[in-house]
């Protein structure tokens, strides 16, 4: 059912409007409000998918009503309803933020269109909420050990800010999560977050990955492309592993970041980017700087803060939190019963050498759960996690 609301303080148009919407479709459900106060109070106390709100009414008019609206409930569509003379009011609410706006008396076919339009924002704002939450419970940082907690901290603190972040770690260990906690934690979380993994991309393609190309630039380059640092634009890049890129790479990274500004391979014309960069490396770059490999002045401009990513073993007490979190995960996509661990497999589990940190620990538990008892044993450890 769709929740509708009319806000007007003709009784009259607001029986006929209540009446079109009605019979147009049995899964509206059409409520009234005879002016803004107790329009405003409906919608306080209701989730609405749709208002329709005279402009000029007694008490609180239409605009009042549509800027408090935004301020308590911002998701929902207003449209507004405008009298004769009140046009150029009407398509002043258009800038504060309504939906779209109708005249009185209603066409039909105007009213129902723009009805139809405004539910299906409606929704899609839904769908990209719940899709936003799925992905954000992806990168959930699991964990309570002191080493995680202080993370936690550092991307508070960091994320609402502009400054580049370097994150260093061992493989496995989920640089990535850090990477995507800033993001989303960010002032640019409704723009993309575009990864690059910079040791999965052969060295004579990477500034074309990263900076796009024009038609000729190279044998393949057909046509133009866009790089990474476009389509990160407004949003965030998150560079892995960026000790392994080459040397030319490095300086033209640089100079996005000192001048905010990329040129395409081939190209003479310069682009404008807005991109916070978060790099990850599981390198040593000062060893790296040292014999060479890695620019001493890039990593100074990448690492105004630094966040590093605890190898599993020195967050042993994580463990635990970790194997419910992915036997939940595991009996969800496969869609079974989630399997129980007991506390002296758990126990032996803690005990091991992880070298392949959380990705390692990951693989097992789901090893564990296809091969093991309807709990997961001492036994079974000693059986199917063998390193």
């Amino acid at each position: 059912m769709s929740k509708i609301l009319i806000i007007e303080d003709e009784a009259a148009i607001r029986r006929v409007l209540s009446k079109i919407l009605s019979e147009e479709n049995d899964s509206y459900q059409v409520e009234e409000a005879e002016d803004g106060v107790v329009g405003l109070e409906k919608i306080k106390t209701t989730d609405y998918d749709l208002v329709l709100c005279d402009i000029k009414m007694p008490k609180m008019d239409g605009v009042e009503v549509l800027e408090a609206v935004k301020k308590i409930k911002p998701e929902i569509p207003m449209v507004m309803i405008s009298g004769h003379g009140d046009m150029e009011t009407a398509i002043n609410t258009m800038r504060l933020g309504a939906f779209d706006y109708i005249s009185k008396p209603p066409d039909l076919n105007r009213l129902l269109n723009t009805v139809r339009n405004a539910l299906d924002k409606k929704q899609l704002v839904v769908e990209n909420k719940i899709l936003k939450k799925k992905v954000s419970k992806n990168y959930e940082m699991i964990g309570e050990s002191d080493p995680i907690n202080h993370i936690k901290i550092m991307i508070d603190k960091v994320a609402q800010t502009e400054a580049r972040v370097l994150i260093t770690g061992p493989n496995g260990t989920g640089k990535e999560l850090v990477a995507h906690q800033l993001h989303e934690k960010s002032e640019r979380a409704n723009f993309p977050l575009i990864e690059v993994n910079c040791a999965a991309i052969p060295s004579e393609l990477i500034e074309s990955e990263l900076f796009g190309h024009v038609k000729g630039a190279f044998t393949s380059a057909v046509k133009d492309r866009a790089g990474k640092f476009e389509a990160a634009d407004k949003g965030t890049i998150f560079l892995d592993e960026i000790g392994d890129m080459s040397l030319s790479a490095q300086a033209k990274v640089l100079r996005a970041l000192q001048e905010s500004m990329i040129t395409r391979v081939g190209a003479d014309k310069d682009i404008k980017v807005d991109v916070r960069v978060v790099a990850a490396t599981n390198k040593d770059l000062k060893v790296e700087i040292a014999e060479g490999r890695f620019r001493e002045d890039l990593y100074h401009r990448l690492a105004v803060i630094l966040i590093k990513v605890p190898a599993l073993n020195d967050r042993r007490d994580d463990i635990p939190l970790l194997i419910k979190h992915f036997a939940d995960k595991i009996a969800s996509e496969q869609g079974n019963t989630v399997k129980k661990f007991s506390a002296t497999a758990i126990k032996l589990l803690q005990e091991y050498d992880w070298t392949g940190n959380i990705r390692e620990l990951r693989n097992v538990v789901e090893r564990l759960i296809i091969l093991g008892g309807s709990e997961i044993s001492e036994n079974d450890v000693k059986l199917f996690a063998s390193k």
